[in-house]
């Protein structure tokens, strides 16, 4: 029998927002036998990413049949370790869905569930962004050899897709376009202004809760027509601590795998974050850290205050910096002249025999993700670095990887990320150091 395939993506412009999914199948030899895309309306990455992947089963369920042997392939680190049975599915708006896309796995015979890339996974990225752009301009979207299909002045959304779609599980209504138009390759690639989440139906709860934090929505009574309400979901909360200081620190060296104690300073740091975090407002269930000495020292004085234990969390490490370990920015500049400037200019770059933004951003990304799911509802002080910080907090933002060179966060310093159910990620404060004044 004929193995294939299955290449899925989702996107969501604003996590909420106008979403979509692409998913490709493929032959044994590579060759593309069918393709299926939806705009859904008003979702999550994640919900579009199991309606990407739903489509692509059935696509083969259509092509083959039962027993059909699949390898599926996605850049959702979430839905790939989900529907691998190496983590739970927790959410209650992904359930539905990872039950439905179980029931087809089951009638399948999946070989492989493995993450990949996103830039390997472009091809189910550009159907998912061409599903979305269609319906921001009133159309369907079509496989690429059938002629485009208007909706003859119909609301945008809610269309339905090619061949092997998934018509259940997502979230109904129109999508819009969204502000400044999309950026191809991204699955948050617009940034929706306060009056352009006001133009989406049904807003979630969630975001109304983010916009009056933001000071850009005002929540009124029930019947007027705004849309907006309390939260109905437990945020989990992302405490963020950079360890204290070390003697690199102090000698503005690059510090990466290095394994670096805190000065009797740093000590001192970490105790007075430490004193902070076992008073209220702050009430921490977990305590996870890098397996970095700094990092764990700081964690540990943390960990004594509260009576919590502390976990190592690896991906939570500093990135490699390579030969520019224990270096001065100076010495980096005269010795490597060409790699600094390229390095900086580019967050693909690596420094020699290290590891660049782009390579650690993938793995925090995870980390952060895992943490997340693992411990939804609850506060959790991650201990760790100036890199992962800002990539857990970019990520957050929305922002491009090139804003990590716009970012400072002091030795020693808090930052808080709360993480909604449905979707959205809202930055609450940054590079707090008010506890060591």
């Amino acid at each position: 029998m004929t193995s294939y395939i299955v290449e899925a993506d989702g996107g969501s412009r604003g996590n909420p927002g106008p979403a979509g999914y692409g998913a490709v199948v493929r032959d044994a030899s590579g060759q593309v036998v069918a393709e299926a895309a939806e705009a859904i309306g008003v979702t999550t990455n994640n919900v579009a990413e199991y309606r990407g992947l739903i489509a692509g089963l059935k696509a083969v369920l259509e092509l083959a049949g039962d027993g059909a042997p699949v390898a599926v392939r996605m850049d959702s680190k979430l839905v790939v370790e989900q529907m691998a049975g190496r983590w739970k599915v927790k959410h209650e708006g992904l359930r539905p869905l990872a039950a439905e896309a179980g029931a087809l796995v089951r009638r399948l015979r999946v070989t492989e569930w493995t993450w990949i890339p996103r830039e390997r996974n472009t091809h189910a990225d550009r159907l998912a962004n061409e599903a979305m752009d269609a319906a921001a301009q009133g159309r369907t979207w079509k496989p690429a050899n059938t002629a485009p299909e208007a909706t003859n002045g119909a609301t945008p959304g809610g269309t339905s897709g090619g061949a092997g779609a998934a018509t259940s599980g997502g979230t109904s209504g129109g999508t819009s376009g969204g502000a400044g138009g999309a950026l191809r390759g991204g699955k948050q690639t617009d940034l929706l202004d306060a009056g352009a989440i006001a133009e989406l139906s049904a807003p979630t709860a969630s975001v109304a809760a983010a916009q009056q934090r933001a000071g850009t929505g005002t929540r009124t009574a029930a019947g007027s027509g705004t849309g907006w309400a309390p939260p109905t979901r437990v945020a989990t909360s992302l405490l963020l601590l950079r360890h204290g200081e070390t003697p690199l620190s102090v000698e503005r060296r690059f510090s990466g795998r290095g394994d670096a104690e805190l000065t009797a300073n740093g000590l001192a740091q970490a105790a007075a974050a430490a004193e902070r975090l076992a008073r209220e407002p702050y009430r921490l269930d977990v305590i996870v850290t890098s397996p970095l000495k700094r990092a764990r020292q700081t964690a540990e004085a943390v960990a004594a205050r509260t009576g919590l234990d502390v976990e190592v969390e690896d991906d939570l490490r500093e990135a490699d910096f390579g030969a520019w370990e224990g270096h001065t920015f100076t010495e980096v500049q005269r010795q490597w002249p060409a790699e600094l400037t390229a390095w900086l200019a580019d967050p693909e770059v690596a420094p020699p025999g290290g590891e660049s933004f782009a390579e650690a951003a993938r793995r925090v990304r995870a980390a952060g993700e895992r943490l997340v799911e693992r411990y939804e509802g609850r506060t959790v002080l991650a201990v760790s670095h100036v890199t992962p910080i800002k990539l857990l907090l970019r990520h957050a933002l929305m922002a491009p990887l090139e804003s990590l060179y716009r970012m400072h966060l002091d030795l020693a310093c808090l930052s808080l990320i709360e993480y909604y159910a449905d979707g959205p990620a809202v930055v609450k404060s940054f590079n707090d150091t008010a506890h060591l004044r």
